[in-house]
């Protein structure tokens, strides 16, 4: 895999929109933010732009980030919020000069589109924070995005939620929002899973639809010869006036209870305020036991 440079102060990153509609007020903090490490936030045309529940039309979105997908003095693109609406665009755009100047793609939820389908280039990107949650974000969080682009070491360590399925192992970190990977699913887009170490987080979701995406995904393949599931926020799941019977986390379980791979659940990531940074990409050690996780990227 490819590793973007590591950013230093002076370097610009460049805030855009591809998806949901999102003001300058909005994203005024992660300015601030950028510019309390050294950096030069550069802000894409499409913040403050609104067309029905996007940051503008489909042309606008795509010219701003073609735009700094181009540049060369832009070393970072930091994606300002998700919703629905990078998929309008994946198609649509040139990747040729990305690939001979890699810069980091970061981003989440929505986001997964550019990560999955960036990660076929052999290219490592972000998956943390955005411009719309800084202000609730903890420390560690914005710290652990601010070490990812320094190039500082990354570790965690955090207490695992119930049901782990303990383990080592190594592997490739790859995956996202699992609406998202669901959705590309046949697509150039869509990832291969062997051999690595797939994260899936989701956010406001009817449970028998969960079941629905883990049926299509494991049908795909996507369990098999996996080396381990992390599994972040599964947020404000919805269920139906007859209850499906099963909570997110124990859906998940009933698709890889008879693995032979680690599986941890209450992972900090996805949609929380403590929404630590991520390489996709990047291969990592997976330490998983009932009493804690530790994942150290290599």
């Amino acid at each position: 895999m490819l590793t973007p440079a590591y950013l230093k102060p002076g370097d610009s990153v460049a805030i855009v929109s591809t998806a949901r509609k999102i003001n300058l007020i909005e994203i005024k903090p992660a300015v601030d933010l950028l510019e309390s490490w050294g950096l030069i936030p550069v802000i894409g045309k499409t913040i403050g732009l609104e067309h029905h529940q996007f940051a503008g039309t489909e042309k606008e979105r795509i010219e701003d980030f073609q735009q700094f997908l181009d540049d060369t003095h832009v070393k970072a693109i930091w994606c300002a919020r998700g919703g629905y609406g990078s998929v309008q665009l994946i198609d649509q755009l040139d990747f040729n000069a990305f690939k001979k100047n890699p810069k980091w793609l970061i981003g989440y939820s929505d986001i997964t589109v550019f990560h999955s389908h960036i990660h076929n280039f052999g290219i490592e990107t972000l998956h943390a924070t955005m411009p719309i949650n800084i202000t609730a974000n903890t420390k560690s969080a914005l710290d652990s995005l601010k070490n990812c682009l320094m190039g500082n070491a990354l570790s965690y360590k955090f207490k695992p939620g119930n049901n782990t399925v303990a383990g080592e192992s190594r592997g490739q970190l790859v995956g996202g929002n699992l609406s998202v990977l669901y959705s590309l699913l046949g697509s150039k887009s869509a990832i291969q899973t062997n051999g690595k170490i797939l994260l899936l987080e989701d956010l406001d979701e009817y449970l028998y639809h969960i079941d629905r995406m883990l049926q299509n995904i494991k049908r795909n393949g996507y369990f098999e010869n996996l080396k381990g599931l992390i599994v972040g926020g599964m947020t404000q799941m919805n269920d139906n006036e007859v209850p499906y019977g099963k909570t997110a986390e124990e859906i998940i379980l009933s698709h890889v209870k008879d693995v032979d791979f680690p599986v941890v659940f209450n992972a900090p990531f996805g949609h929380m305020d403590d929404n630590r940074a991520l390489i996709l990409g990047r291969t990592i050690e997976l330490n998983v036991s009932e009493s804690h996780t530790s994942i150290t990227f290599l």
